[in-house]
């Protein structure tokens, strides 16, 4: 237990709290669930140019990592096919990956295929189901993928002044603005009781909240005075109580109840909000291809990591279809912006590859 680890390190409850999101990240579940200690190690357990546990923000956002990775692709030869979907994995007669077929009808002949795509949509979508192990089929039907997540991304006119901290005359960005900043995380209970409201279909009446200006250590992602803020909230149910969906109305109800939580560390941050962007757990999936919305792919739970993830006697990143490999959150070590997986996928299929 999460809760344990701390208490026997630690005596202040703000503290226990804020390092306890990273135990929950995620994940729905709370400090108090068996196995959550793991998923605070994975995130510390890397480093940062020398610095262990230490994370850090991408300069361009997020979107400049993919193509540092493109780049480095591309100069070796490689060829990037963007906006072009996947229909399905082609077979041969022995049922051996031979390639892919795009929806617009082309085919894509290789010896070799590497899906970066989570393993419900790999085994249950783009390989016929009469071709794969039933007890596999299965396995990958029962991963755990509910999430927590609701992603708010907001554009703001002027930087938020924290009653804690409050800004400087000149509006310049202060150390704490530059760093991830929790909220309502003055005591491991609040968290507890922000999933237990999530597990019985209601978002939580006072979230988890972790803010991040990237654009105070990186300008050029927002014009002059202005920011970008990313909020990763939780805890939101992908069903609501009652069978509800997400709607409109669901969906700003519970940004209004993010803002105003903000509002009460930070008065005025409504009043500069100049737009926002709400994905919810059925938002992250239909626009990422995230089952349930998981950021992970699937739980990162002790009965879905290591020799388990994403089904036992998989965990090598081989599949039950020859020639097709798992390269993925979904695969072994789990997700996270580190790159393990498809490195170690790379390995396997190369070896493999000296062999055909």
């Amino acid at each position: 237990l999460l809760g344990q680890i701390l208490d026997h390190w630690f005596e202040s409850e703000p503290l226990k709290a804020t390092l306890a999101t990273d135990a929950v990240i995620g994940a729905m579940a709370s400090p108090h669930t068996p196995g959550s200690g793991y998923v605070l190690l994975h995130h510390v357990m890397g480093e940062l140019e020398g610095r262990r546990g230490a994370w850090g923000y991408v300069a361009g956002g997020m979107g400049a990592l993919s193509q540092a990775i493109a780049h480095a692709a591309t100069a070796w030869g490689a060829h990037i096919f963007a906006e072009k979907a996947v229909c399905h994995v082609l077979l041969g007669r022995d049922g051996e990956a031979q390639g892919v077929a795009l929806q617009d009808g082309t085919e894509v002949r290789s010896k070799l295929v590497l899906s970066n795509a989570s393993p419900q949509i790999t085994f249950l979508e783009l390989i016929p189901q009469e071709q794969l192990p039933k007890d596999f089929v299965q396995r990958i039907r029962q991963v755990d993928t509910r999430s927590p997540v609701t992603k708010i991304n907001v554009a703001i006119d002027r930087l938020p002044s924290f009653l804690a901290a409050p800004n400087a005359r000149d509006g310049q960005p202060l150390p704490h603005h530059q760093c991830s900043i929790h909220l309502n995380c003055e005591g491991t209970q609040l968290l507890h009781q922000a999933f237990t409201e999530a597990t019985h279909g209601h978002p939580s009446s006072r979230p988890m909240i972790e803010l991040c200006i990237p654009s105070a250590l990186d300008p050029g992602l927002a014009p002059p005075g202005c920011h970008v803020v990313s909020l990763f909230t939780q805890y939101t149910p992908s069903v609501l109580a009652g069978g509800r969906s997400w709607d409109e109305q669901a969906r700003n109800a519970y940004a209004d109840t993010v803002f105003d939580c903000i509002e009460d560390y930070a008065p005025g941050f409504k009043a500069s909000v100049i737009g926002r962007d709400i994905l919810t757990p059925p938002d992250l999936e239909r626009i990422f291809g995230l089952p349930g919305g998981n950021i992970f792919h699937g739980g990162m739970s002790l009965d879905q990591l290591y020799f388990a993830r994403p089904a036992p006697s998989y965990s090598g990143y081989r599949s039950p279809i020859p020639g097709l490999y798992l390269c993925g959150s979904g695969a072994h070590p789990g997700g996270g912006v580190m790159g393990a997986a498809g490195r170690n996928a790379a390995q396997v299929a190369i070896k493999d590859f000296r062999h055909l």
